[in-house]
């Protein structure tokens, strides 16, 4: 497919990156109800549920720490679109009023097996970082 790899691999290592994140969470006992919500001006990359709590879950990847750490990437800008398609996925699901948190998973590529950190309660609803 010309130009599938414009992006230098990045969409793929994406993909990787949020299933990777996916299986972790899930061998934790969450449950994975949905990927890639998304709308125009946002998108939450997974909605987990685990100890009766929504998980609004951005997965972010590197290829190293050279440039900085994934979860690092995450800013306000970043968090409010996540907030954004949390906030359509609950009324899409009637959800409102259920215990919520905004979670980050950081998965960096290298040399050996990728490296997965959890980041529960990341950010607050307003976009405020709670642990960075």
């Amino acid at each position: 497919m010309p130009g599938a790899d414009r992006d230098g691999g990045r969409r793929a290592r994406g993909r990787e990156a949020e299933a990777l994140a996916a299986g972790w969470l899930e061998e934790r006992g969450y449950r994975v109800l949905a990927r890639n919500h998304a709308l125009r001006r946002g998108e939450v990359d997974l909605v987990c549920e685990g100890e009766g709590v929504l998980c609004f879950v951005e997965v972010r990847s590197r290829t190293g720490d050279g440039h900085g750490t994934p979860e690092e990437t995450v800013d306000r800008r970043k968090a409010r679109r996540v907030i954004l398609a949390a906030e359509d996925w609950l009324l899409r699901n009637d959800a409102a009023g259920r215990d919520l948190r905004f979670d980050v998973v950081a998965v960096t590529f290298g040399e050996e097996a990728p490296r997965v950190v959890h980041f529960p309660a990341a950010f607050d609803a307003d976009g405020k970082a709670g642990i960075f």
